[in-house]
Protein backbone atom coordinates (compact mmCIF):
# COMPACT_ATOMS: atom_id res chain seq x y z
CA UNK A 1 0.00 0.00 0.00
CA UNK A 2 1.12 3.68 -1.00
CA UNK A 3 2.09 5.67 1.76
CA UNK A 4 0.02 8.88 0.73
CA UNK A 5 1.92 11.17 3.58
CA UNK A 6 5.25 10.83 2.35
CA UNK A 7 3.77 12.37 -1.34
CA UNK A 8 5.40 15.63 -2.07
CA UNK A 9 2.36 18.60 -1.93
CA UNK A 10 1.08 19.71 -4.94
CA UNK A 11 2.51 22.96 -6.52
CA UNK A 12 0.78 25.81 -7.04
CA UNK A 13 0.00 26.98 -10.86
CA UNK A 14 2.54 29.35 -12.44
CA UNK A 15 2.12 32.76 -14.29
CA UNK A 16 1.42 31.43 -17.59
CA UNK A 17 -0.78 28.56 -16.35
CA UNK A 18 -2.67 30.78 -13.54
CA UNK A 19 -3.16 33.67 -16.17
CA UNK A 20 -4.69 31.23 -19.20
CA UNK A 21 -6.91 29.73 -16.17
CA UNK A 22 -8.61 33.44 -15.67
CA UNK A 23 -8.50 33.89 -19.02
CA UNK A 24 -10.28 31.04 -19.91
CA UNK A 25 -13.26 31.95 -16.93
CA UNK A 26 -13.41 35.22 -19.19
CA UNK A 27 -15.04 33.07 -22.44
CA UNK A 28 -16.68 30.84 -19.47
CA UNK A 29 -18.49 34.03 -18.00
CA UNK A 30 -19.29 35.21 -21.68
CA UNK A 31 -20.50 31.89 -22.80
CA UNK A 32 -22.80 31.57 -19.87
CA UNK A 33 -23.58 35.34 -20.02
CA UNK A 34 -24.24 36.05 -23.75
CA UNK A 35 -26.02 39.35 -22.77
CA UNK A 36 -22.15 40.87 -22.15
CA UNK A 37 -21.36 41.04 -25.59
CA UNK A 38 -24.74 43.18 -26.24
CA UNK A 39 -22.38 46.52 -26.38
CA UNK A 40 -19.87 44.49 -28.00
CA UNK A 41 -21.53 44.21 -31.36
CA UNK A 42 -23.99 46.92 -30.39
CA UNK A 43 -21.20 49.46 -30.62
CA UNK A 44 -19.20 48.28 -34.11
CA UNK A 45 -22.39 47.93 -36.50
CA UNK A 46 -23.79 51.48 -35.17
CA UNK A 47 -20.59 53.34 -35.53
CA UNK A 48 -20.17 51.76 -38.96
CA UNK A 49 -23.27 52.07 -40.13
CA UNK A 50 -24.89 55.13 -38.27
CA UNK A 51 -21.44 57.63 -38.94
CA UNK A 52 -21.09 56.53 -42.79
CA UNK A 53 -24.70 57.08 -43.93
CA UNK A 54 -25.49 59.79 -41.48
CA UNK A 55 -22.42 62.05 -42.29
CA UNK A 56 -21.07 60.45 -45.97
CA UNK A 57 -22.99 62.46 -48.03
CA UNK A 58 -22.13 65.43 -46.37
CA UNK A 59 -18.42 65.10 -45.76
CA UNK A 60 -17.39 63.50 -49.36
CA UNK A 61 -20.77 63.79 -51.35
CA UNK A 62 -20.83 60.07 -51.26
CA UNK A 63 -21.64 57.08 -48.80
CA UNK A 64 -19.42 55.18 -50.92
CA UNK A 65 -16.16 57.19 -50.82
CA UNK A 66 -16.65 58.32 -47.36
CA UNK A 67 -16.98 54.34 -46.29
CA UNK A 68 -13.09 54.13 -47.60
CA UNK A 69 -11.66 57.19 -45.60
CA UNK A 70 -14.05 55.55 -42.61
CA UNK A 71 -13.97 52.21 -42.27
CA UNK A 72 -10.21 52.22 -40.83
CA UNK A 73 -11.64 54.82 -38.06
CA UNK A 74 -14.81 53.10 -36.84
CA UNK A 75 -12.17 50.25 -36.71
CA UNK A 76 -10.21 52.11 -33.89
CA UNK A 77 -13.23 53.82 -32.68
CA UNK A 78 -14.90 50.63 -31.70
CA UNK A 79 -12.45 48.17 -30.84
CA UNK A 80 -11.08 51.57 -28.31
CA UNK A 81 -14.51 52.04 -27.10
CA UNK A 82 -14.84 48.27 -26.04
CA UNK A 83 -10.90 48.43 -23.83
CA UNK A 84 -13.53 50.02 -21.22
CA UNK A 85 -15.11 46.84 -20.71
CA UNK A 86 -11.76 45.27 -19.12
CA UNK A 87 -12.36 47.80 -16.32
CA UNK A 88 -16.04 47.44 -15.78
CA UNK A 89 -15.73 43.43 -15.60
CA UNK A 90 -12.54 43.79 -13.12
CA UNK A 91 -14.73 46.39 -10.90
CA UNK A 92 -17.42 43.87 -11.17
CA UNK A 93 -15.70 41.07 -9.70
CA UNK A 94 -14.27 43.20 -6.93
CA UNK A 95 -18.17 44.30 -5.95
CA UNK A 96 -19.20 40.62 -5.82
CA UNK A 97 -16.23 39.44 -3.78
CA UNK A 98 -14.66 37.40 -6.10
CA UNK A 99 -11.14 39.05 -5.84
CA UNK A 100 -11.18 38.10 -2.22
CA UNK A 101 -11.50 34.21 -3.04
CA UNK A 102 -8.81 34.59 -5.80
CA UNK A 103 -6.23 36.92 -3.12
CA UNK A 104 -6.46 33.57 -0.66
CA UNK A 105 -5.51 31.14 -3.64
CA UNK A 106 -1.73 30.06 -3.80
CA UNK A 107 -1.20 31.73 -7.31
CA UNK A 108 0.44 34.54 -8.62
CA UNK A 109 -0.84 37.35 -7.84
CA UNK A 110 -1.59 39.56 -11.20
CA UNK A 111 -2.63 36.17 -12.85
CA UNK A 112 -6.51 37.38 -12.19
CA UNK A 113 -5.52 41.14 -14.05
CA UNK A 114 -3.28 39.52 -16.88
CA UNK A 115 -5.88 36.42 -17.38
CA UNK A 116 -8.53 38.93 -17.61
CA UNK A 117 -6.34 41.11 -19.96
CA UNK A 118 -5.72 37.92 -22.41
CA UNK A 119 -9.80 37.10 -21.99
CA UNK A 120 -10.42 40.48 -23.17
CA UNK A 121 -8.53 40.27 -26.48
CA UNK A 122 -12.08 37.91 -27.87
CA UNK A 123 -14.06 41.26 -27.16
CA UNK A 124 -11.47 42.66 -29.36
CA UNK A 125 -11.34 40.68 -32.08
CA UNK A 126 -15.09 40.46 -32.21
CA UNK A 127 -15.07 44.04 -32.46
CA UNK A 128 -12.96 44.39 -35.42
CA UNK A 129 -14.43 41.51 -37.26
CA UNK A 130 -17.94 43.04 -37.08
CA UNK A 131 -16.27 46.34 -38.18
CA UNK A 132 -14.33 44.68 -40.94
CA UNK A 133 -17.42 42.63 -42.39
CA UNK A 134 -19.68 45.13 -42.32
CA UNK A 135 -17.29 47.24 -44.09
CA UNK A 136 -16.92 45.03 -46.72
CA UNK A 137 -20.47 44.08 -47.34
CA UNK A 138 -21.37 47.77 -47.44
CA UNK A 139 -18.56 48.52 -50.75
CA UNK A 140 -15.61 49.10 -48.61
CA UNK A 141 -12.40 48.34 -50.89
CA UNK A 142 -8.75 48.51 -49.66
CA UNK A 143 -5.51 48.42 -52.05
CA UNK A 144 -4.07 46.39 -48.72
CA UNK A 145 -5.86 43.90 -50.07
CA UNK A 146 -6.40 41.08 -46.79
CA UNK A 147 -2.46 41.12 -45.51
CA UNK A 148 -3.49 45.11 -45.08
CA UNK A 149 -6.53 44.41 -43.50
CA UNK A 150 -4.99 42.05 -40.89
CA UNK A 151 -1.91 44.20 -40.07
CA UNK A 152 -4.14 47.10 -39.30
CA UNK A 153 -6.27 44.84 -36.82
CA UNK A 154 -3.68 43.33 -35.60
CA UNK A 155 -2.60 47.43 -34.83
CA UNK A 156 -5.08 48.21 -33.29
CA UNK A 157 -5.65 45.47 -31.00
CA UNK A 158 -2.50 45.76 -29.64
CA UNK A 159 -2.91 49.58 -29.40
CA UNK A 160 -5.90 48.90 -27.41
CA UNK A 161 -4.54 46.14 -25.36
CA UNK A 162 -2.23 48.58 -24.19
CA UNK A 163 -5.25 50.95 -23.38
CA UNK A 164 -6.95 48.46 -21.15
CA UNK A 165 -4.51 48.62 -18.56
CA UNK A 166 -6.19 52.53 -18.14
CA UNK A 167 -9.60 51.37 -17.66
CA UNK A 168 -8.14 48.18 -14.76
CA UNK A 169 -6.63 50.50 -12.76
CA UNK A 170 -9.78 53.03 -12.86
CA UNK A 171 -11.59 49.71 -11.94
CA UNK A 172 -9.56 49.28 -8.86
CA UNK A 173 -10.08 53.17 -7.74
CA UNK A 174 -13.75 53.82 -8.58
CA UNK A 175 -16.49 52.20 -6.83
CA UNK A 176 -18.83 50.92 -8.79
CA UNK A 177 -18.98 48.84 -12.58
CA UNK A 178 -21.42 51.78 -13.85
CA UNK A 179 -18.96 54.66 -12.70
CA UNK A 180 -15.97 52.95 -14.30
CA UNK A 181 -18.13 52.79 -17.54
CA UNK A 182 -19.38 56.71 -17.26
CA UNK A 183 -16.02 57.44 -16.73
CA UNK A 184 -14.48 55.64 -19.59
CA UNK A 185 -16.67 57.01 -21.89
CA UNK A 186 -16.52 60.26 -20.69
CA UNK A 187 -12.74 60.13 -21.47
CA UNK A 188 -12.96 58.29 -24.50
CA UNK A 189 -16.01 60.70 -26.51
CA UNK A 190 -13.31 63.80 -26.53
CA UNK A 191 -10.19 61.54 -27.13
CA UNK A 192 -11.84 59.55 -30.23
CA UNK A 193 -13.82 62.51 -31.31
CA UNK A 194 -10.96 64.89 -31.47
CA UNK A 195 -9.19 62.99 -34.16
CA UNK A 196 -9.11 62.39 -37.64
CA UNK A 197 -11.27 59.53 -37.30
CA UNK A 198 -14.46 61.38 -39.46
CA UNK A 199 -12.46 64.57 -41.23
CA UNK A 200 -9.02 65.22 -42.09
CA UNK A 201 -7.70 67.33 -39.54
CA UNK A 202 -6.66 69.77 -42.56
CA UNK A 203 -10.52 70.82 -42.41
CA UNK A 204 -10.00 71.39 -38.61
CA UNK A 205 -9.49 75.33 -37.41
CA UNK A 206 -5.79 75.92 -36.75
CA UNK A 207 -5.62 75.26 -32.89
CA UNK A 208 -7.79 72.30 -33.17
CA UNK A 209 -5.68 70.82 -36.32
CA UNK A 210 -2.89 70.35 -33.51
CA UNK A 211 -4.98 68.53 -31.04
CA UNK A 212 -6.27 66.08 -34.13
CA UNK A 213 -2.67 65.69 -35.30
CA UNK A 214 -1.11 65.05 -31.53
CA UNK A 215 -3.58 62.50 -30.51
CA UNK A 216 -2.76 59.06 -30.62
CA UNK A 217 -5.62 57.85 -31.69
CA UNK A 218 -5.18 59.82 -35.15
CA UNK A 219 -1.81 58.17 -35.49
CA UNK A 220 -3.76 54.59 -34.94
CA UNK A 221 -6.55 55.68 -37.91
CA UNK A 222 -3.35 57.01 -40.12
CA UNK A 223 -1.91 53.87 -40.10
CA UNK A 224 -4.87 51.60 -40.07
CA UNK A 225 -5.47 53.52 -43.39
CA UNK A 226 -2.05 53.04 -44.46
CA UNK A 227 -1.84 49.43 -43.70
CA UNK A 228 -5.44 48.85 -45.68
CA UNK A 229 -4.50 51.13 -48.40
CA UNK A 230 -0.85 48.92 -49.12
CA UNK A 231 1.34 53.25 -48.94
CA UNK A 232 3.86 53.78 -46.23
CA UNK A 233 2.83 53.64 -42.93
CA UNK A 234 6.17 53.19 -40.97
CA UNK A 235 6.47 56.47 -39.09
CA UNK A 236 2.53 56.24 -37.51
CA UNK A 237 2.82 52.55 -37.10
CA UNK A 238 6.17 53.26 -34.70
CA UNK A 239 4.15 56.04 -32.78
CA UNK A 240 0.87 53.68 -32.19
CA UNK A 241 3.84 50.93 -31.01
CA UNK A 242 5.56 53.49 -28.73
CA UNK A 243 2.28 54.22 -27.74
CA UNK A 244 1.05 51.38 -26.09
CA UNK A 245 5.01 50.42 -25.18
CA UNK A 246 4.39 53.44 -22.88
CA UNK A 247 0.87 52.95 -21.64
CA UNK A 248 2.20 49.43 -20.44
CA UNK A 249 5.76 50.74 -18.75
CA UNK A 250 3.25 53.11 -17.00
CA UNK A 251 0.22 51.76 -16.33
CA UNK A 252 1.25 47.84 -15.67
CA UNK A 253 2.62 48.69 -12.79
CA UNK A 254 0.42 51.10 -11.11
CA UNK A 255 -2.30 48.56 -11.78
CA UNK A 256 -0.27 46.04 -9.75
CA UNK A 257 0.45 48.69 -7.03
CA UNK A 258 -3.54 49.23 -6.43
CA UNK A 259 -4.32 45.65 -6.58
CA UNK A 260 -2.03 45.04 -4.08
CA UNK A 261 -3.01 47.63 -2.52
CA UNK A 262 -6.97 46.75 -2.51
CA UNK A 263 -5.66 43.31 -0.54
Amino acid sequence: MTDLSIRPPAQPAGPTSASLTFAWRSVLKIRHVPEQLGDVIGIPILFTLLFTYLFGGAVSGSTHDYLQYLMPGTLALAVVFVTVYSGVTLNRDLTTGAFDRFRSMPIWRPAPIVGSLIGDLGRYLLAAGLVVGLGLLMGFRGAGGVIGVLAAVALVIVFASALSWAWIALGLVLRTPTAVMNLGFVLLFPLTFLSNVFVAPATMPAWLRYVADANPISHLVTAARALMDGTAAGHDVLVVLATSVVLVLVLAPLTVVLYQRRQ
